[in-house]
C-alpha cells in the first residue's frame, strides 16, 4: 500500500491519482469506488484502466451496468455502475457473481447500492471527496 491512506490530486495529476490507486489496490480483485455524484469517480476510473493497459474505448456504463474492457496483455477488466439498480434482483440476474470470480479486476461504482453482496467478496473500498477544485481520495480497507 502507498505511504499515506489518501491522495489528494487535482484533475491535472489524474494519472498520478489513478497510479496510487493501483499499488494500494494490490491485494484484491474487486476495488470499490464511493463518492457523490460528480466526485469524479468514472473519470478516475479512465485513467486508472488506461493505466491498466486497457486498449478498448472506455466509457461510464451508466445504461448498461457494466462494460468489459481490454486490455494489451489480454487480460479484461469490469466497470460497473450500480447508481441505477434498484433492488439486488438486478445484480443477480446480470449474473455478477460470474463476474466476480472470474479473476478480472472488477471496479465498482456506487457500491453501496450492492453493499450486501460486497460483504461475501474481498474488495477495497476508495472513498472520493471533493474540496474546491481538488479532490482526495481516501484507502478505506
Amino acid at each position: 500500500m502507498p505511504n499515506a491512506s489518501s491522495f489528494r490530486y487535482s484533475l491535472n495529476q489524474l494519472n498520478l491519482a489513478a497510479a496510487w490507486v493501483i499499488q494500494a489496490a494490490n491485494t484484491h480483485k474487486i476495488w470499490c469506488f464511493d463518492g457523490s455524484m460528480g466526485a469524479g469517480k468514472t473519470t478516475l476510473i479512465t485513467h486508472l484502466c488506461k493505466q491498466l493497459g486497457v486498449v478498448s474505448e472506455i466509457s461510464s456504463p451508466s445504461f448498461s451496468i457494466v462494460n468489459e474492457y481490454t486490455c494489451a496483455s489480454g487480460d479484461i477488466v469490469y466497470h460497473f455502475d450500480f447508481y441505477r439498480i434498484k433492488d439486488l434482483e438486478e445484480v443477480y440476474d446480470l449474473g455478477y457473481e460470474e463476474y466476480f470470480d472470474s479473476g478480472a479486476i472488477c471496479i465498482i461504482e456506487w457500491p453501496e447500492k450492492i453493499e450486501e453482496l460486497l460483504t461475501k467478496e474481498p474488495h477495497h473500498l476508495f472513498k472520493i471527496d471533493l474540496h474546491g477544485d481538488a479532490r482526495e481520495i481516501h484507502f478505506v480497507y
